[in-house]
């Protein structure tokens, strides 16, 4: 059984910044992708930002330019620094990663942008 336990989510004002980190732990075999994915309320998930195994990256239009999604395979843990947040950035953000045949995901962490 594999468990993403996220962390570094928070409160901060328009224009600032946050670094989610996410870390896998448990019986892990090859891990591909890893994402991070966000829902705001009233509004379906979606992808923010994904790096596959071998560094390949892809970013939401919305999110270009002001995050940056990294990885560290030693550690099997995946990061997203965010940077110049905006309100509309607001949402719970939800950490995956498609690890051997099965998907996993994160228990979310919220993500609040706000004066």
């Amino acid at each position: 059984q594999v468990q993403l336990v996220e962390s570094g989510g928070g409160l901060v004002q328009p224009g600032g910044s946050l670094r989610l980190s996410c870390a896998a732990s448990g019986r892990i075999l090859t891990i591909y992708t890893m994402s991070w994915y966000r829902q705001a309320p009233g509004k379906q998930r979606e992808l923010v930002a994904a790096i596959s195994s071998g560094g390949k990256i892809n970013y939401a239009d919305s999110v270009k330019g002001r995050f940056t999604i990294s990885r560290d395979n030693a550690k099997s843990t995946v990061h997203l620094q965010m940077n110049s947040l905006k309100a509309e950035d607001t949402a719970v953000y939800y950490c995956y990663a498609r690890i051997g045949p099965y998907d996993n995901w994160g228990q979310g962490t919220q993500v609040s942008v706000s004066s």
